[in-house]
């Protein structure tokens, strides 16, 4: 098999890992004639920087024969699929001429388990040592590493790389050894632990002496609808692995069915709408400061799919409305359905100034129709009974849609139609 059929089909098992974007990263650059490649620190993996320009990465697999058995994998030891593998000369000349050609800016290496999950990472850190140590690689690295590999290894590979993650797949140990045998909840956590001290030593500190480097962050990802995990279930693991440890982003991808599937996985994948309320429901975790058990409730354990999070959380709390954006401070604004993070700090800027109007609000852009009914300007007030009236959520939920039905096919019979009736 030569490299081009090894790229096809290791390129393509890769596609199903969402977390490869280089948020964070270290700023380095080749600019002073030594070294080759550079990366800005953000938007790696066909996203942009801050100036507008679209980067991207060499997204591959090493190999994709595994010893593991996850039945939401398709490179599973089980799976009938055509099987490749790279050696880690192969991949740095790729990443190399594929550079020099100005395809990509970076590297977002993973694995299947190859003899054991030491050899495998053995192989990837190798990769990755040979690019910055023998070609001074500047660009940007994202290592997958494996939770059952040696901590010596794992902190070898954030020697090297700018992110490395460990995926902890499903919210619960219960689906895990369900769907993911060989894997183990708490060895992830562990793995965890060891990357955050790991990162943490190795942070800069101002005054002090350079320290070597490490990865400046991990992230993780999870299947969503794989298993029969509510979002609560997964919101609560994400509340988790932030606060525990400092998880830089957790992804959410929503399962796809994959060729010779198990009887174990649903037979329809979930709708996406779900994987983005997930997305949504966690930057309000992270830049908004609701909790978990504010977004979702116990009798609501899963999003509502018609409107946002935040929208949902309003109009289940009504008596916390209206807001007086003249009066309150950032972290109530912050509450407010359509207000995003920057308006809010504009309107607390401009506060200090003079009284903010609807004018002002429509100068810098609010979504008037979502936030008018919960806040209190100079010159607009809303009744009681605009904001407690039950079209509140039809006017931003989704409107209704004929349901499709399939009619079976009935043939009657010549001698039975008379007169064009039946």
């Amino acid at each position: 098999m030569n490299t081009q059929q090894k790229l096809e089909i290791l390129a393509d098992a890769a596609k199903y890992d969402a977390s490869c974007a280089s948020s964070g990263a270290t700023r380095k650059d080749s600019s002073n004639g030594k070294g080759v490649g550079s990366t800005g620190g953000v938007g790696i993996c066909h996203s942009y920087t801050p100036d507008g320009r679209c980067v991207s990465l060499l997204k591959i697999l090493l190999t994709n024969v595994c010893l593991y058995d996850c039945h939401y994998c398709i490179n599973r030891r089980s799976s009938n699929v055509r099987r490749a593998r790279f050696t880690a000369e192969e991949v740095v000349t790729l990443t190399l001429d594929f550079y020099k050609r100005n395809y990509i800016e970076g590297l977002f290496l993973s694995s299947g388990i190859v003899r054991s999950a030491d050899f495998t990472m053995e192989q990837v850190v190798l990769v990755a040592r040979t690019l910055r140590e023998v070609h001074d690689f500047r660009g940007y690295i994202h290592l997958k590493t494996i939770p059952e590999a040696s901590d010596e290894l794992i902190a070898q590979a954030g020697k090297y790389a700018d992110r490395i993650s460990i995926n902890i797949e499903l919210p619960q140990q219960e689906s895990l050894k369900h769907l993911a045998p060989e894997k183990n909840l708490h060895r992830t956590r562990e793995a965890m632990g060891h990357i955050r001290e790991k990162i943490e030593e190795h942070a800069p500190v101002q005054g002090a002496p350079k320290r070597e480097a490490f990865a400046t962050s991990q992230s993780t990802q999870m299947i969503v609808g794989a298993d029969a995990s509510n979002d609560f279930d997964f919101l609560q693991r994400a509340g988790d692995l932030y606060s525990t440890f400092k998880m830089r982003r957790v992804y959410y991808s929503a399962f796809s069915p994959i060729p010779d599937a198990s009887v174990r996985l649903p037979l329809k994948a979930p709708p996406l709408i779900r994987e983005h309320r997930l997305y949504q429901a966690d930057w309000l975790m992270r830049f908004y400061g609701y909790a978990v058990d504010e977004i979702t409730t116990e009798d609501q354990p899963n999003l509502d799919l018609d409107i946002d999070p935040k929208l949902s959380w309003a109009l289940r709390n009504r008596a916390f409305f209206p807001i007086d954006i003249n009066k309150q401070p950032l972290e109530i604004l912050y509450r407010i359905p359509g207000l995003g993070v920057r308006n809010a700090q504009r309107i607390s800027e401009i506060r200090r100034y003079t009284q903010v109007r609807v004018a002002d609000l429509i100068k810098i852009r609010v979504n008037l129709k979502k936030c008018l009914p919960f806040i209190i300007t100079a010159d607009h007030q809303p009744s009681r009974y605009e904001l407690d009236s039950e079209k509140l959520r039809a006017i931003h939920a989704p409107p209704a849609r004929q349901l499709e039905l399939d009619f079976a096919v009935i043939q009657v019979p010549k001698a039975e139609v008379i007169g064009g009736e039946f």
